[in-house]
């Protein structure tokens, strides 16, 4: 028997099934990484989306000479 299973069987006489009572805290890292994932999923194309005011400020900046942006 090796060292890791002994200690899943001395933890197993003590608290009982391990698994089950660590499965809430992968269940909430799950729902936290997913919520994140939407955050992160909502910022898609944010860059792109007004382009068309880009656009026109460079255009109207272009012929100012001198500001160095």
């Amino acid at each position: 028997m090796t060292f890791i299973s002994a200690l899943a069987a001395a933890a197993e006489e003590h608290h009982g099934n391990v698994a089950l009572e660590t499965l809430p805290f992968g269940i909430v890292a799950a729902v936290v990484f997913a919520v994140l994932a939407l955050v992160t999923f909502s910022y898609r194309n944010v860059a792109n989306r007004h382009a068309d005011k880009v656009e026109r400020a460079e255009a109207s900046s272009s012929h100012e000479a001198g500001h160095g942006h």
